[in-house]
């Protein structure tokens, strides 16, 4: 039996860095009425809750560093964990991937150094258009060439193929398996009760600890099947 169902955003319930629309919205109010439902994501907790337009719904977010609650009826950051990265060793193994694999053209900076200690090497670098993003990797093919090496310098680290062109890389400790199994632990769930629903469960992926550490989950192949795909939940 499940009880808490654990959701990603990006490509689960909407396109990437796209609002929330009605059809998924109505679907979290009607699974919100039988489970207890949280977002688990990769970007930070404000980015998650105003793509959502302001859902009410706990977020774990930056792969588990940060966690947010609505604390009566107040959006509430109640947990952010920091480590501060070595921006020296990022900026030089970062530097040396972008000539060794030809992305040296790119707009605004190479390195994104996230408050948290979340670190994003972004291929077509922070000030890329959306447009141009999405048509970089849809495949993934591109950085799938690159992230074993990558896998290798920041071997001390969780190193995810993130979004749409980048890479992101955590303090090793912080993956979405791991903080579902901490919310679980926090809040009287066990990892039996508990139920993923994401996109992105291959090698590298943004969900692939959740497969990996054996969690039950549910793959959504395109965001606009998500209700179809998860009526069994409701039946």
């Amino acid at each position: 039996m499940k009880r808490l169902i654990g959701f990603d955003l990006d490509g689960t319930l909407t396109q990437h860095r796209t609002p929330l629309d009605a059809e998924h919205r109505a679907l979290l109010d009607a699974l919100g009425r039988r489970y207890k439902i949280i977002m688990v994501g990769a970007g930070n907790a404000p980015r998650i809750y105003g793509q959502m337009g302001n859902y009410p719904i706990d977020i774990i977010a930056n792969y588990g560093m940060q966690e947010s609650r609505m604390v009566d009826g107040v959006f509430t950051i109640v947990r952010d964990d920091k480590v501060e990265p070595d921006r020296d060793f990022f900026l030089r193994s970062c530097d040396y991937l972008r000539r060794k694999y030809g992305y040296i053209d790119y707009k605004g900076e190479p390195v994104e150094f996230h408050e948290s200690g979340m670190v994003t090497f972004p291929l077509l670098g922070t000030k890329a258009d959306i447009a141009d993003k999405l048509s970089f990797d849809p495949d993934r093919r591109k950085r799938h060439v690159m992230y074993p090496e990558v896998l290798q310098i920041f071997k001390d680290y969780s190193v995810f193929v993130g979004g749409s062109s980048s890479f992101d890389i955590t303090p090793a400790p912080y993956n979405k398996y791991d903080a579902m199994l901490r919310y679980g632990r926090e809040n009287g769930y066990g990892v039996d009760e508990m139920l993923y629903v994401g996109d992105d469960f291959g090698d590298g992926g943004g969900d692939s600890h959740i497969r990996l550490g054996g969690m039950d989950y549910v793959e959504i192949d395109d965001y606009r099947n998500s209700p179809q795909r998860l009526q069994f939940l409701l039946d």
